[in-house]
């Protein structure tokens, strides 16, 4: 009875807060304008450690991908290749919005990143288990594509402690290409035009991450590519 008054009491001093302080705030507004004038002024009861929206979206393909692998486990192919490319959507999303609300940052960058990881081996297992022949037939040329990627990934945790989280332009081509072939190989079959177009645009693509690992000291986000890191000021102030 005691814990039953206690949450009681706890209710009706947030009703009463409610109350007098947001009621008070807004009597002067029009009531058209009362949903803008909450999300303006009391957005960050909704926040947690103030990651924003761009950053939920990533977070949203983190947590995706046990449900995913769930699906796999349950031969549900068809489930699992919408939801695959929900995920995949939200990865254009969340940089859009992040561009658009000016919101970026070092943080985003990485979680991004670490999202889209996660979210292309759920993708690549997910191949391998629906499409075991294909998979099997073209291994070696897989793993000459994977070989690279696993030494870039070696080189920039032993420099920076941390995955890169460069964004480079190849970067995302070679994201959508392979999205893209992930996806029709689910929702219909392997396409070898596609397949080899993937595995040489994600080559070019690790080889250049390599290169701007060697080129930055220390670690850095939203770096186009090669040519603009030349010119990056990140860069230049530590050759001075």
């Amino acid at each position: 009875m005691i814990y039953i008054s206690l949450g009681f009491h706890k209710i009706f001093f947030i009703i009463d807060y409610f109350r007098k302080r947001v009621l008070t705030d807004i009597s002067h507004l029009n009531y058209c304008l009362y949903p803008l004038f909450l999300i303006k002024n009391y957005s960050y009861m909704l926040t947690f450690k103030n990651f924003n929206i761009a950053d939920w979206f990533s977070f949203y393909r983190i947590l995706a991908a046990p449900f995913l692998l769930t699906l796999i486990w349950f031969d549900q192919r068809l489930i699992f290749a919408w939801l695959l490319l929900v995920s995949y959507s939200t990865d254009a999303i969340d940089g859009c919005l992040a561009r658009k609300l000016k919101i970026t940052s070092p943080r985003g960058s990485q979680l991004d990143s670490f999202g889209d990881q996660v979210t292309l081996i759920v993708g690549l297992i997910g191949l391998f288990y629906f499409e075991t022949d294909f998979i099997k037939t073209n291994l070696v040329l897989i793993l000459i594509a994977f070989i690279p990627y696993t030494i870039q990934m070696i080189i920039a945790y032993s420099k920076y402690g941390k995955a890169t989280a460069f964004h480079t332009y190849l970067a995302k081509l070679s994201a959508v290409v392979q999205s893209v072939f992930i996806l029709w190989s689910l929702f219909f079959s392997p396409i070898y035009g596609l397949f080899y177009i993937m595995i040489v645009i994600g080559l070019l693509e690790t080889f250049e991450e390599i290169t701007l690992i060697f080129m930055y000291d220390n670690w850095a986000s939203d770096v186009k590519g090669i040519y603009w890191a030349y010119r990056d000021k990140r860069r230049l102030k530590k050759l001075k």
